[in-house]
């Protein structure tokens, strides 16, 4: 394969800024690095809230570029 598109879904935190599992987000990023591709594109759109509690979600899409 040349490409590969993979999603990741993060979820806000509660209280404060940021996301609060911006690690999943790497772990994606570096396991398909070590497969051998790169970050081609990466875009991001929220994906609504789940109530009290659960906070925003933003979905990440990224395609991933073989090097190899």
């Amino acid at each position: 394969m040349q490409y590969v598109v993979l999603q990741v879904i993060l979820k806000e935190k509660l209280w404060g800024t940021g996301s609060g599992n911006l690690t999943e987000l790497e772990k994606v990023i570096n396991n398909q690095a070590a497969k051998g591709y790169r970050l081609h594109t990466i875009t991001t759109a929220s994906s609504g809230s789940k109530g009290f509690g659960g906070g925003d979600r933003i979905q990440a899409t990224m395609v991933f570029e073989s090097i190899a």
